[in-house]
This record gives structure tokens, C-alpha cells and sequence, in this order.
């Protein structure tokens, strides 16, 4: 079995830069969730994901950006997330595109991020 999910973690100043590739799906949400969760409570609590190189996004993986964008928030940070076509598509559909705070790219959610 392979990993379906692969990223590198970037922690700045005031933000986490996370570059991911491959699947959000019900096999790494377990792992992504897990993960996420510790890195917000490690800080800095405003976080970026780059998803713009994810393949797929299940709706196991739309939870976990749901709960992470909560646990930001209850954190008193943010979550942005850097989308791609395919990826902004899924989040549209279940109508999570303000919740979620779409960016088109890691530079306008930089610029986003709260100092």
C-alpha cells in the first residue's frame, strides 16, 4: 500500500506553509487530521495549504478541512487554502468556498494571513 498523501511543512513568523500532493481521501484523512491538529496547537496557529497538486479530495478529506479550519479558529488563527480546479470544484459543491477561504495562490493567502 502506498501513501496517498505526501506534503512538506514550512513555519514562518507569523504561519505554517503546508505543500501537499497526491489524495485527501478517507485513507489520509486519519493521518492528515492527526498531524494538523498537532502542528495549529504547536503554532504559529494561521495555517496555509497548498493544495494546487491534489489529485482528489474526498468528502472524508472536506471534514477534516472543515475541522481543521474550526480548530484554527477556535485557536484564534486562520486556515487558508491555495486550490487548484479539481479541488475547488468539490468545495463548491457542498457550498464551503467562503467558509474554507479559497486562494488562488500560496503569495494571496501570504498576504491574507493576519500579523
Amino acid at each position: 500500500m502506498t501513501v496517498s498523501l505526501r506534503g512538506t511543512r514550512e513555519v514562518k513568523d507569523n504561519y505554517q506553509l503546508f505543500r501537499l500532493t497526491g489524495l485527501l481521501d478517507a485513507f489520509s484523512e486519519p493521518t492528515f487530521r492527526k498531524v494538523m491538529g498537532k502542528c495549529v496547537e504547536e503554532g504559529p496557529r494561521n495555517i496555509i495549504l497548498d493544495l494546487s497538486k491534489i489529485d482528489f479530495v474526498d468528502s472524508s478529506g472536506l471534514g477534516a478541512l472543515v475541522q481543521l479550519a474550526k480548530k484554527a479558529q477556535t485557536a484564534e488563527g486562520t486556515l487558508q487554502i491555495v486550490t487548484n480546479p479539481r479541488v475547488t470544484q468539490t468545495v463548491k459543491l457542498v457550498r464551503l468556498e467562503q467558509f474554507l477561504s479559497l486562494q488562488s495562490s500560496v503569495e494571496a493567502a501570504i498576504e491574507n494571513v493576519k500579523s
